[in-house]
């Protein structure tokens, strides 16, 4: 339960982009800050600022979000980080031509 090192990274990285070139994913959902910085460069910004944008990796449209674990620890203000990524992942969703499901809060 830590980030990698630059060097675990580097090394896990030509197996992650191979698998990505062999499968030709529709859409790529990174989970966390370790996750984009990983598929587009250490200087990307951070995840808050990324979250909920699309980029593209390849070609592929590529939606940033939180880390499930951020959210477990609280995530700054619970209830609103959750959302956040109920937002993203209606997103996704969309993108790949899926209706998502009505949100469960009184926003509906």
């Amino acid at each position: 339960n830590r980030t990698p090192n630059p060097d675990e990274m580097e090394s896990c990285l030509p197996f992650l982009r191979e698998q990505i070139a062999l499968l030709k994913p529709k859409v790529i959902v990174c989970l966390g800050g370790t996750a984009i910085k990983g598929l587009f460069g250490p200087t990307v910004p951070g995840i808050t600022k990324l979250r909920g944008t699309w980029k593209v990796y390849e070609g592929i449209d590529t939606m940033p979000t939180f880390h499930p674990s951020f959210l477990l620890r609280g995530g700054g203000d619970e209830k609103a980080r959750y959302w956040e990524v109920w937002s993203d992942m209606e997103q996704v969703l969309k993108k790949i031509g899926r209706t998502p499901p009505a949100r469960a809060d009184s926003r509906g």
